[in-house]
């Protein structure tokens, strides 16, 4: 029955032995010794040895860490380059441990958004088991974070947090008065009046009339006007922020992201200052904070905008994080390789940065080079339910650009993946095909997507350590 053992995998614990191997029926954990009884499996005796074969279940994956420490997610406190590696087909980890390994960066591999569970039919303890058994089967000891990512509400994280994630960002967005940006000043002065005064007296004394000096040339100043609009548009997310912090992170080392990226205009300078300010001056530890830069983070696809203007305002938000102390957060960092030399020069090598779609290309690529029939069928439904899929991701892509499959080789298929377009088309339906039923009831399209996956598992190790490879290569790690 089994076919292959890991040799990465092997560990001992008193009398009792543990690999990962590949059998008939997938990948396995098996153990020998007192410590089977602790798991769920099939005990096998053959050839007067007895051992047990226990299916990779989310049940077996918590006994796994709670007996062998490198398997449990820990904060990332003290290490400057952390990446997050959403992977939302839950196969991805073993091509970034393999990348990774030997680098001095610390690697996010569970990082997952309540949308983005919603969309694959996971949950967080299916997620993080997924890495568990990755980072087993890799042996990889040097350890790993866990995101509950762009979580919203206090019941939100907390179900990260009783699932074992180590590492919360929140999502801000909800509590961020967008109306205010683009509002007549005579209704930002209504609307600040109603701000009770004891509250904006206090603000006025500490903002107004003063400098800030965030580096040698680098000051920030408030206006009236610019105090007034920035308390309306952020002083809920930063109450929000801290009411979090307070009940749900404070003291248990969790790492605390705080994010204010899903908005409609841009993180001003004044407005990342204030608050990181508020923040930390009312007690909250945060380790990043992800602001909105200039330009477009679009999913999957490389940066649009000006790359000198991003430059000069990256370089402001860099230096306000430094003079706190925290990390930048780069969100939607997928493939945007013409600012990654920026982000790591001006960061000074410190910084987080989180990708996940990609991934999810790169596991198609490996379909389009071995199943060039399947992959059409999954380009067809992708273009076909892309308005669907549009409700929940933002992209602007124009289906002109895309070329007609007819009229493609089944050896260019995986260009595909390189033209901007149907990368966003693409990356934005997997949801929609994992989840799709036939009129049985069986997702099929997801069944074949990992049936494919498994058989060509090397070519998804491969074509990940390039892809990511470049990313890190990049940022100039």
């Amino acid at each position: 029955m089994i076919i292959e053992t890991y040799p990465n995998s092997k560990q001992t614990r008193g009398d009792s032995s543990f690999c990962m191997v590949k059998t008939d029926k997938g990948d396995m954990l098996c153990v020998k010794g007192s410590d089977m009884t602790l798991f769920e499996g099939e005990v096998i005796t053959e050839e007067n040895e007895t051992y047990m074969l226990c299916p990779l279940t989310v049940g077996n994956s918590k006994v796994i860490r709670d007996l062998f420490e490198f398997a449990r997610p820990v904060s990332h406190k003290g290490h400057a380059i952390t990446i997050g590696l959403g992977d939302r087909l839950g196969l991805a980890s073993v091509g970034h441990l393999r990348l990774l390994r030997d680098m001095d960066v610390f690697p996010v591999l569970a990082q997952q958004s309540i949308r983005e569970l919603n969309l694959t039919g996971r949950t967080y303890e299916d997620v993080l088991a997924a890495v568990v058994w990755a980072v087993f089967r890799e042996g990889y000891t040097k350890g790993y974070g866990a995101d509950g990512d762009h979580l919203k509400t206090h019941e939100e994280v907390k179900y990260a947090l009783d699932c074992g994630y180590t590492m919360i960002t929140l999502d801000c967005s909800e509590h961020i008065r967008n109306d205010i940006v683009s509002a007549a000043q005579a209704d930002v002065e209504a609307e600040y009046a109603k701000i009770p005064a004891n509250v904006t007296s206090e603000l006025e004394e500490r903002y107004l009339n003063k400098s800030f000096p965030i580096c040698d040339d680098i000051t920030i100043e408030f206006s009236k006007e610019d105090l007034m609009r920035t308390v309306l548009i952020y002083l809920p997310a930063i109450a929000h922020a801290f009411s979090v912090y307070e009940e749900l992170i404070k003291g248990k080392g969790i790492d605390f992201e705080v994010s204010i990226d899903e908005t409609l205009s841009t993180t001003t300078p004044q407005a990342h200052f204030f608050v990181a300010n508020e923040l930390i001056r009312q007690g909250v530890e945060v380790s990043s904070i992800a602001p909105r830069f200039v330009g477009e983070f679009q999913k999957g696809i490389d940066y649009r905008g000006c790359v000198d203007e991003f430059e000069k305002d990256f370089l402001i938000h860099a230096k306000i994080a430094d003079k706190f102390g925290y990390k930048l957060s780069v969100h939607s960092g997928s493939d945007k390789f013409s600012v990654f030399p920026i982000v790591g020069r001006l960061t000074g090598g410190r910084f987080h940065l989180k990708t996940a779609g990609t991934n999810w290309l790169e596991a198609v690529r490996v379909i389009a080079m071995r199943s060039p029939d399947f992959y059409r069928e999954l380009h067809n439904f992708a273009l076909e339910n892309l308005e669907e899929a549009r409700k929940y991701y933002h992209i602007t892509c124009d289906l002109s650009k895309i070329a007609d499959l007819d009229n493609v080789a089944d050896i260019d298929l995986p260009s595909f993946l390189d033209e901007e377009n149907a990368r966003q088309v693409i990356h934005i339906t997997y949801g929609l095909i994992l989840q799709n039923e036939d009129n049985d009831g069986i997702k099929r399209l997801r069944n074949e997507i990992y049936d494919l996956l498994d058989k060509h598992e090397d070519d998804y190790i491969d074509v990940l350590v390039k892809h990511i490879g470049k990313h890190i290569t990049s940022l100039g790690i």
